[in-house]
């Protein structure tokens, strides 16, 4: 049932899942997640010309994509995780995506350096993101059963 003019923004199960998740944000160990991982994504985006592999266009092209969304995702869970928490999977998907892409990008000649960067970079991002979203899961489960439980 529901009253006119009344949005569902101002709903009390909305209200408390945001602020869960916002108490979730504001814990030092999702700031050093989301921290690190941004810097991953920098990393990942400028790893062709840090590592040296920038005549590699596909991969270069490639990994300054994924490094971009990686920290452009990592700002979005700074500034407004209640909002994009949903989307913490995606990022241990570009970790995954980071790791095999030396292989599966077309026209590759593959480096030492660019495997090392590229499965490096990929593990941290996926671990990180993996992270996130037990985080994420976690905080949902405890307040679900702390309902149940009334």
């Amino acid at each position: 049932m529901t009253t006119p003019g009344m949005s569902i923004e101002r709903h009390p199960d909305i209200a408390e899942m945001r602020a869960r998740y916002d108490r979730v944000s504001e814990q030092p160990m999702t700031r050093v997640i989301d921290g690190v991982l941004f810097l991953a994504g920098l990393f990942m985006a400028g790893s062709p010309w840090i590592i040296g592999f920038y005549g590699q266009t596909g991969l270069a092209t490639c990994n300054l994509l994924t490094g971009l969304a990686v920290a452009l995702l990592a700002v979005g869970f700074t500034s407004a995780y209640s909002r994009t928490h949903d989307m913490a999977f995606v990022v241990a998907l570009l970790g995954v995506w980071m790791i095999v892409s030396p292989w599966l990008v077309a026209g590759v000649t593959t480096t030492a350096g660019m495997l090392w960067s590229n499965v490096a970079c990929g593990i941290v991002v996926c671990v990180l993101g993996l992270g996130l979203t037990a985080m994420g899961m976690m905080r949902g489960n405890a307040g679900r059963l702390g309902r149940m439980g009334r």
